[in-house]
């Protein structure tokens, strides 16, 4: 397997990789939206490790940041398959 190849094969090893993204992604899955204070609180991480590990998650078009004025709310992309099948699997796996 090539160098490229491996990095294709591992996509979701370093896309979920890290334990305080799974945390993250699994409030926000089970919640649909919440502030980033509601994160915070419920993964008991600091503001720069959840801000850090949103921005990545948007970046997977997994997680949406919407605006209210100064308020921030991040809202889990149900319609996104990727997201909706981890969606999904975290529901079965949690009960």
């Amino acid at each position: 397997m090539s160098i490229e190849n491996r990095k294709d094969f591992f996509k979701f090893e370093v896309s979920f990789g890290s334990k305080a993204r799974l945390k993250i992604v699994k409030i926000l899955a089970l919640n649909i939206e919440q502030s980033i204070s509601q994160i915070i609180k419920g993964t008991n991480l600091n503001h720069s490790c959840v801000r850090k590990h949103l921005n990545f998650l948007k970046s997977l078009n997994i997680v949406q940041e919407k605006k209210f004025g100064r308020i921030k709310i991040f809202r889990y992309k149900t319609e996104n398959l990727k997201a909706k099948s981890l969606k999904n699997f975290i529901e079965i796996w949690e009960k």
